[in-house]
């Protein structure tokens, strides 16, 4: 099935989020979007197609969503999904998988990435608060991507990491 408009989906299509460790540069970006297109078209669940889009955001943050009224992504497909997606990050020169990475915007508006302990510390330090601008890749569904795939630090799990107010 082809790919469909990605804000035509209901709030409750499945969502996965995937974020690059790097700003992709055009050309990496035009190579990521071409071939997850092309697999996206004919993705398939035990042999049914899946109604599917995805967004590019902010050249760095890959999102896919199904459609799961007519047919639930299985664990096969999102497996092959994962060893596309895999095989793109050593041609696009960015890793995309893993959850390892926190990304916020700084004070300028610029996307940054750290780990966790790097985000506790820029917390503790001042750098980030509660109002900070944050990404929440653990979003499932396509209403969660709506209401808070971009938004505060403490409307998010990002919350954790920030120091407890007296």
């Amino acid at each position: 099935m082809p790919l469909v408009a990605f804000a035509g989906l209901p709030d409750d299509a499945r969502v996965w989020v995937f974020g690059s460790a790097d700003e992709l540069s055009p050309d990496s970006a035009a190579t990521l979007i071409t071939e997850v297109d092309a697999y996206l078209d004919d993705w398939r669940a035990h042999g049914s197609p899946l109604t599917v889009a995805r967004d590019w955001r902010h050249q760095r943050f890959l999102t896919i969503a199904v459609d799961q009224r007519d047919e639930n992504a299985s664990g096969c497909s999102l497996d092959a999904l994962f060893r596309v997606l895999r095989s793109l990050e050593r041609r696009i020169g960015s890793p995309l998988l893993g959850n390892a990475r926190v990304y916020y915007r700084s004070a300028d508006g610029s996307i940054h990435v750290t780990d966790r302990a790097g985000f506790a510390s820029l917390a503790q330090n001042g750098s980030i608060g509660a109002e900070s601008r944050v990404f929440d890749l653990s979003v499932q569904t396509m209403r969660e991507w709506k209401d808070r795939f971009e938004t505060s630090a403490s409307n998010s799990w990002h919350q954790a990491l920030l120091p407890a107010t007296v």
